[in-house]
């Protein structure tokens, strides 16, 4: 179909011994979009890995925008499980948000660049800290800054790899409004542990856990999670989602 823009068919990885995908299959449609759970070592973040090239299945094939992973990235923003920053270091917001036009070592920004550094940052109302050093952030403007960092070329699907681990409940309701106004322009595939997430926000559901257990609308998803986290899960919902884990079996 013309509107699929990723396509996993059949895909098994694993990191030596260890199986992390099998025989895993789905396919990502424009302006999805789609929560990833599944527990720690599940596979999430290895999903995101072979869409963007970065690993190559064993087995089984994946495409992106009809094309081989390393060459449909071009049109996939990325922002990565919140990673060590040095906040010493000296780089402005706008300094940050630049590396996202990274051209290579000899050529440099120009004004395309710089005015889609603007853009990004006005999109995710960060307009006014661009001469900020980042030092200077809360950790919810940062995850806002890091998010601009991946929307800075404009991209057709944009991966998040828990992007609310560093965000205070209070601060999470505007970033998940943040990303419905995003999902206007593209798809998103969203890794999370916030299971109460789906109840509110996401449209679709893919609960992996070495095999994907599930994928489709989130209002199937709460007994295939539970098989997949293998433990029984219950959500409350009510203003910021907040969820209970009932009792494992003994």
């Amino acid at each position: 179909m013309k509107d699929i823009i990723v396509d996993f068919q059949n895909v098994f990885f694993s990191y030596g011994e260890r199986t992390v995908l099998e025989n895993v299959s789905f396919s990502v449609r424009k302006n999805d979009f789609i929560a990833l759970i599944g527990p720690n070592g599940g596979g999430k973040t290895t999903v995101l890995k072979l869409i963007l090239g970065l690993l190559k299945p064993e087995r089984g094939t994946v495409s992106v925008f009809g094309k081989k992973p390393e060459e449909g990235r071009k049109f996939t923003g990325y922002m990565p499980q919140s990673a060590f920053f040095d906040l010493s270091f000296p780089a402005s917001v706008f300094d940050v948000v630049i590396m996202g036009r990274y051209h290579g070592p000899v050529k440099k920004y120009g004004e395309s660049d710089k005015k889609a550094v603007l853009n990004a940052l006005s999109t995710v109302g960060m307009i006014e800290y661009r001469n900020h050093h980042i030092s200077m952030l809360s950790g919810g403007q940062l995850q806002r800054v890091l998010i601009a960092r991946a929307i800075v070329r404009e991209p057709e699907l944009l991966l998040l790899d828990e992007p609310m681990s560093s965000v205070d409940p209070a601060t999470q309701e505007s970033i998940y409004e943040l990303f419905h106004e995003l999902n206007k322009k593209m798809a998103i595939i969203f890794v999370t542990h916030d299971i109460g997430a789906i109840s509110s926000y996401i449209d679709r559901v893919f609960c992996l856990n070495q095999k994907l257990y599930y994928h489709g609308p989130r209002e199937g998803s709460l007994g295939k999670l539970a098989e997949a986290y293998n433990c029984p899960v219950e959500i409350l919902a009510h203003g910021v989602p907040h969820r209970v884990l009932g009792r494992h079996k003994r």
